[in-house]
């Protein structure tokens, strides 16, 4: 919602100036400038990106117009499910919890967690691990070097959005500049012609750059860095159970591990030890129910 409030503001502010200093909107209307700039940009979108980055990039703008899906609930959600799973495979060994992340979608324990469930990315990193914890192969160390190889790899796929927004908002002031040099060109070959129609025609060319530095800075920049940081969110969540479940195997109980998770959460969502202390506790009494 920030994200179209910002974009009216933009054009609030930029149209309501132009208006004010008495300019007419008429002369802002060029439809071959934005043509020209915004096919150039798109052919050199589709030229320096693959397949694959374009397929990343339409997955990506959705969730940059969204709100944040991982609010401090979420890693309220996520805590206590962490929880729950720790404490049972404390209590009852690692081999009790392996029917609920062999299969998740009818366990009793993650069921109670649907906000979890629906994230595709965080269920499998879970069990995943999980169920490398269970066959008892890897020491810690090799299990924290094999989370940070897959994290490392997941920000590098979510990245690729960002750098290709932001190479698409960088060429954009450039394209505007040749939609003005070839606006100059056509008023050159005017130059005949009476002032005014001279005059026009520069003012028309001009429009071109506008646009272009317009576009860029107040449009595609910011939804590039929205997307940025939609990928450091989306990011955290997996350091969140990295540390918890490390916290884990070196022998922390669970409600010290998920503390160690909240401290690497980013202050805006992250949890007091009061809040975290709480509903970890209701986790333990739904458990024991």
């Amino acid at each position: 919602m920030l994200i179209v409030i910002g974009y009216l503001v933009v054009i609030a502010s930029v149209v309501g100036s132009f208006i004010a200093l008495g300019g007419h909107l008429g002369a802002l209307y060029q439809p071959f400038e934005l043509t020209l700039i915004f096919g150039a940009a798109l052919g050199a979108f589709l030229a320096g990106n693959s397949k694959k980055s374009l397929i990343l990039v339409k997955k990506a703008l959705p969730d940059a117009l969204k709100s944040s899906q991982y609010s401090k609930e979420v890693y309220m959600e996520l805590m206590a499910l962490l929880y729950t799973l720790l404490n049972k495979a404390r209590r009852e060994g690692l081999m009790a919890i392996e029917s609920h992340i062999e299969d998740p979608s009818s366990s009793p324990i993650f069921s109670e967690y649907p906000r979890i469930m629906k994230d595709q990315k965080l269920m499998e990193f879970i069990t995943d691990y999980l169920r490398i914890m269970i066959s008892g192969n890897m020491s810690s160390f090799e299990i924290e070097t094999l989370m940070d190889e897959e994290i490392e790899t997941y920000r590098h796929e979510r990245e690729v959005p960002v750098h290709a927004l932001q190479q698409m908002a960088d060429g954009l002031p450039a394209f505007g500049i040749v939609a003005a040099v070839l606006g100059v060109i056509k008023a050159l070959a005017a130059v005949d012609q009476p002032p005014a129609i001279l005059g026009d025609l520069i003012s028309k060319a001009m429009v071109g750059t506008f646009l272009g530095i317009l576009l860029a800075y107040g449009f595609v920049g910011p939804l590039a860095s929205r997307v940025d940081r939609r990928m450091a969110e989306a990011v955290k969540v997996l350091e969140c159970i990295k540390t918890t479940l490390l916290a884990s195997m070196n022998g922390y109980p669970p409600q010290l591990a998920v503390e160690f998770g909240r401290k690497v959460l980013y202050s805006g969502v992250r949890p007091t030890f009061g809040e975290l202390e709480e509903h970890v506790r209701q986790a333990k009494s739904t458990a024991k129910a």
